[in-house]
């Protein structure tokens, strides 16, 4: 959605030209479901699936929070949706449906508000689909969804917002648990993904939209309070995999806004900066996304306001374009060029946009910027909006596609529009497709606040170490390197599960003095460490899953209570920001953990038993 001012806060092939307008053109095939193989999605069969996609708002509401909600002029840009997606009162679903095939998209994010899931009241006639007379905001959106699934689109349903306001000032929207109990949130999410669970191509979850500051609270990343986006995000995610459709991706947004947008005072737009140092990690591995929106009138400190709430802050649209390649990479675009590390993942721009009318030389220059970026990057986009309204050519104007009352269309490629140059360069831009190669998976354990179980078979079990917080990797993963503080820890691997589980907290199995002086907890023979808990900021016991097959029995010992002890290229990347850590080389794997319990250690980890 357009950011409003915030004022109190292997093969590369070019794909088939795009179709002419009036043509019938439908997305490639591709087998449902999606997941990630390191940078990229794929689909079922292996094979890329960049998502060309673009945002068909309107179920999230248009309402401006004043005035009449039933007259047209109190929702933006005169734009009346009737929480539906926009434009049902002017042509049918199928004509917009068309209209996106031809502009060589696949994929729909489909924005809605929490209240239009309960809204019961019937919407207005909408004359343009009869067939819609009598039914309530929600199953408008059903139907919605299952034309452009027949069609052969991906669909990504978006929590878009709390309340059916247009985002994105002070309006109940600011996050995820403002305007209701984040129990609340994470049940309608159940709700909607259940509701959707049989139609494979609804194939992603975007769990909320642009997270920022309210009045008086700036969202963070990993405080472990009621504010935390990154713990939030973990959770619901956890509880969609887990108790309603592991099929579908986890879309993840960047923090969009923190601090007051006043000069002299702290403010910014951290995006996916955080996840450098502090990532998701699923319990099904292969599902996470993460998401940024860019627009020109905004900036890295700029909150886009005009006026009251207006800094000196640089927008992106001030920016030579070297600035901009540096401030994007930073904050967003790492994610997906930094590969082999815990917080690599496919990136989606999930909104940008420019309008039509735009005759400013600074925001015509950053469209073509970033657009050209995108293209650069093979990187997937959403654009927004993907529908608007025009009266005689004139209108909003940053639509893909516009209708007037009579049903006349406007559109991106008519000949008249200056982006349509640009449009057609980043659809018709070379980009990998095939075959993917499956990728090395890392992942994050976080014990800061609480347990971390991101093993499937793990959580059908027993609590294990009672009274000790616990992590575990996924299953299939294996622990390789741990933090000095005991707190963080990496996993890799593609191994099968374990076949049984040991939970050790003494000498028993040690057969060699490998850190003399320092007590050792060591895994029983064909047995590499999955887990580990700790009680305070002491090690507590080590949790061993049994091996398929037999494992190596000789090894070396990793010191690193004085220093980092890591392999060359530091693979998986930082997983204990500021904190000495411990990791074997890759083909090795954790078969112990030694610490001391001398006056002033903390009985922290001080060194691990690697074995080949």
């Amino acid at each position: 959605m357009l950011l409003a001012v915030l004022v109190t806060v292997g093969v590369m092939v070019v794909p088939p030209p795009l179709s002419a307008a009036g043509t019938e053109a439908a997305p490639a095939g591709w087998v449902a479901p999606l997941s990630t193989r390191g940078r990229y999605i794929v689909d079922a069969a292996g094979n890329r699936f960049k998502l060309r996609a673009a945002n068909w708002h309107g179920a999230s509401g248009t309402w401006n929070g004043s005035g009449d909600v039933n007259d047209p002029n109190s929702h933006h840009a005169g734009e009346i949706a009737y929480q539906t997606p926009l434009g049902l009162d002017r042509v049918s679903i199928d004509t917009v449906v068309a209209g996106l095939a031809e502009l060589g998209l696949n994929s729909v994010r489909l924005p809605f508000s929490n209240a239009m899931i309960h809204d019961t009241a019937k919407v207005p006639d909408l004359p343009a689909n009869p067939d819609l007379r009598g039914l309530t905001p929600l199953q408008v959106y059903d139907r919605v969804v299952t034309r452009l699934t027949a069609r052969g689109f991906a669909v990504i349903l978006n929590n878009h917002t709390t309340t059916s306001r247009w985002c994105c000032g002070l309006d109940g929207n600011e996050r995820w648990n403002t305007a209701q109990s984040e129990q609340q949130w994470q049940d309608d999410w159940l709700f909607m993904v259940r509701r959707y669970a049989a139609n494979k191509r609804v194939v992603g979850a975007d769990l909320y939209n642009e997270v920022r500051r309210n009045v008086f609270d700036d969202p963070n990343w990993g405080w472990g309070n009621g504010t935390d986006w990154q713990r939030a995000s973990q959770r619901v995610a956890d509880r969609i995999q887990t108790e309603a459709n592991p099929d579908l991706l986890l879309i993840v947004e960047g923090i969009n806004w923190t601090g007051l947008p006043v000069d002299g005072l702290p403010h910014g737009r951290p995006t996916l900066e955080p996840a450098r140092t502090l990532s998701h990690t699923l319990v099904d591995s292969g599902k996470l996304v993460y998401a940024a929106h860019f627009y020109g009138y905004t900036g890295p400190n700029h909150s886009g306001a005009t006026g009251t709430g207006e800094t000196h802050d640089p927008r992106y649209r001030d920016l030579s374009p070297q600035e901009l390649r540096d401030v994007l990479h930073r904050q967003a675009f790492f994610v997906s060029a930094e590969t082999g590390k815990h917080y690599t993942a496919p990136l989606w721009i999930s909104e940008f946009g420019e309008g039509r009318h735009t005759t400013d030389a600074a925001s015509r220059a950053w469209f073509e910027n970033f657009v050209g970026h995108l293209a650069e990057n093979d990187t997937d986009f959403a654009y927004w909006p993907a529908v608007g309204f025009h009266d005689g050519g004139g209108g909003n104007g940053w639509a893909l596609l516009s209708w007037d009352t009579a049903g006349r269309r406007v559109d991106v490629l008519d000949g008249s529009d200056w982006r349509g140059p640009a449009w057609r360069r980043l659809v018709n831009s070379p980009s990998r497709t095939g075959q993917i190669p499956v990728a090395e998976r890392w992942s994050m354990l976080n014990l800061d606040y609480a347990d971390f179980p991101a093993s499937r078979k793990v959580r059908s079990m027993s609590d294990w170490n009672p009274g000790a917080r616990k992590g575990v990797c996924p299953d299939g993963q294996r622990l390789t390197g741990l933090a000095h503080t005991g707190n963080r820890g990496l996993c890799t691997g593609t191994l099968d599960a374990p076949s049984g589980y040991s939970v050790v907290r003494d000498e028993t199995h040690v057969d060699t003095d490998w850190a003399s002086g320092y007590t050792k907890v060591q895994c029983p023979p064909d047995h590499a460490a999955v887990g580990y808990s700790v009680t305070g900021a002491a090690f507590s016991a080590l949790l061993c899953g049994k091996s398929a097959t037999p494992l190596g029995r000789t090894g070396r010992t990793v010191w690193f209570d004085r220093g980092d002890n890591r392999p060359s290229g530091s693979p998986g990347g930082d997983f204990a920001s500021g904190h000495y850590k411990g990791q074997c080389a890759p083909g090795e794997y954790v078969a112990g953990v030694a610490y001391t319990g001398r006056v002033g250690s903390n009985r922290t980890p001080d060194a691990l038993l690697c074995r080949a």
